[in-house]
């Protein structure tokens, strides 16, 4: 093994205490997944990721399972890897909010054990502990884990990416082909979640670290024919297939979803150029107290390995603070070096306050899951539920001027929605909302999109179609609903209502 990886005597002495437990890498594991699953399903969907999201997996579910759809409409915002696994766990344990969470469960577990294995290899199970124990306890990963959207699992597929390819180049100048496999899938399979990042991140992350060190031998070597046979059996498929099918399809996923979105300011969320950089310590607290002490450490003690884990946080964060477009889910791949680090400092700890701040962060994590839980924030699910109860298979729901994207999974809908709203409107185009989605899947399938993005003007004669229609508002929004003829209000909440136009004919 390259001293790169040689394990710190200091850091691989025999665990004492709690680090016993990790001498059993299969219960820690299984406590970390045990960990992320108590609480999976404990609140309702937030909007709009995650209603979004889990409503297209529930649409693959009861579609082909290969082409992504909202509302009937292609959908090619995302790849397909987070649907398939929500579709896999729905079909395994039903259609909730616990199963529309697995795909980012997932992630983060494979972030964690991609973590924990390989530092206990290089470093020791003592630090591998530490490290886990500081990244599982971070609200940032707690939250992420347990959130129906993409970030987590790309996350945890890049961290795996990269701890893979780490293992292939242990051993200068040369190249183990079995962990280059290994971590071209994990590439393949990040593609497939989240688009080009899956395999541009961890060469930017290896890439100039090896480089730097004179291992350009090296560079070549995971350039080996077999990764690339491995990644292209893998990814491939799925796009040459949408491609066929939709031939705009490669112009809207790589040109306008990666690299516009990466150069233009019209997109939502805009935020500073220094954006991440308080966001990681606040999210990373109360473990973040420690980020000083391990910068200076990591500053007295550079090795090759330190080197990587800062340049790794370097790449990450200064990859996504480029575009003017700012999520915190994108830095999400960054935890792994904050973690190692923190556990670094961590090290010089007394033992007592390292317990009672890993209780007091799991308590943080706790609570931040039961207030939104208690708060139920923006969701839809009474409406949904009532109309679940109350409709009947031939009936048509309208959502007027607004998307409520969590009805649709809450009340099991089959059949499309009608939205009414101003869809003439030339400002659209530069605007980046629930319209410009819909817009943008109807571009891939014009009929179904005349038939499903109606007018506001055709309102009233939507509520005289010969058949019952049910009318799903914001509250906000209600009075539009109200003042057409022969419209009856069925429920109602904070949030939304139901309102029903029976069965009858214009005139």
């Amino acid at each position: 093994m390259d001293a790169a990886f040689t394990p710190n005597a200091r850091l691989t002495s025999p665990p004492l205490g709690l680090y016993r437990f990790a001498s059993s890498s299969g219960l820690l594991l299984a406590a970390l997944a045990l960990w992320l699953l108590a609480t999976l399903g404990l609140r309702p969907l937030l909007l709009p990721d995650e209603g979004r999201y889990a409503s297209v997996a529930l649409e693959m579910l009861h579609g082909d399972g290969w082409l992504p759809t909202l509302n009937g409409l292609p959908f090619f915002h995302k790849p397909p890897l987070f649907y398939w696994l929500d579709m896999a766990a729905m079909h395994l344990f039903g259609v909730g909010p616990f199963s529309a969470r697995v795909g980012s469960m997932l992630g983060g577990w494979l972030m964690g054990a991609s973590m924990y294995l390989a530092l206990r290899r290089w470093h020791g199970p003592r630090l591998a502990l530490l490290a886990l124990v500081v990244l599982a306890t971070s609200p940032f990963f707690f939250v992420a884990s347990q959130y129906a959207n993409h970030d987590m699992l790309v996350a945890g597929l890049i961290s795996a990416a990269i701890m893979a390819l780490l293992r292939a180049v242990e051993n200068p100048p040369t190249v183990d082909l079995r962990w280059l496999a290994v971590g071209a899938a994990a590439c393949a399979l990040a593609t497939l979640a989240k688009g080009l990042i899956g395999f541009v991140l961890p060469a930017m992350v290896l890439g100039p670290w090896l480089l730097a060190q004179g291992r350009w031998r090296q560079v070549v070597g995971l350039l080996h024919p077999l990764g690339w046979l491995v990644f292209l059996l893998i990814a491939a498929p799925w796009f040459v297939a949408i491609q066929l099918r939709y031939p705009g399809f490669f112009d809207y996923f790589v040109v306008e979803q990666h690299f516009r979105r990466f150069a233009q300011s019209s997109f939502n969320n805009v935020q500073p150029l220094w954006f991440f950089l308080p966001v990681i310590p606040a999210l990373m607290l109360p473990w973040a107290g420690w980020i000083p002490v391990a910068a200076v450490r990591a500053w007295r003690e550079r090795t090759p390995m330190v080197d990587l884990y800062a340049w790794w946080i370097v790449a990450i964060v200064g990859f996504f603070s480029l575009p003017s477009s700012k999520l915190v889910g994108y830095v999400l791949p960054a935890l792994v070096p904050v973690s190692i680090f923190i556990a670094m400092a961590l090290e010089l700890a007394p033992r007592r306050r390292i317990k009672a701040v890993a209780a007091l962060s799991t308590v943080v994590c706790l609570a931040i899951v039961g207030a939104i839980a208690w708060q139920a924030p923006k969701s839809n699910r009474g409406a949904a539920l009532a109309l679940a109860q109350a409709m009947a298979p031939g009936d048509t729901v309208v959502m007027v001027d607004d998307y409520l994207y969590d009805l649709p999974f809450y009340a099991r809908l089959r059949k499309p929605v009608v939205f009414a709203s101003d869809w003439a409107n030339p400002q659209l185009a530069s605007q980046d909302n629930w319209r410009n989605e819909l817009i943008d899947a109807a571009r891939f399938a014009p009929e179904r999109g005349d038939a499903v993005l109606r007018p506001m003007a055709q309102l009233d004669r939507m509520a005289c179609d010969g058949h019952t229609v049910w009318f799903a508002v914001a509250s906000a929004k209600a009075p539009t609903v109200a003042a057409l003829t022969g419209v009856t209000r069925m429920y109602q909440d904070a949030k939304s209502e139901l309102w029903r136009a029976g069965a009858r004919s214009c005139s």
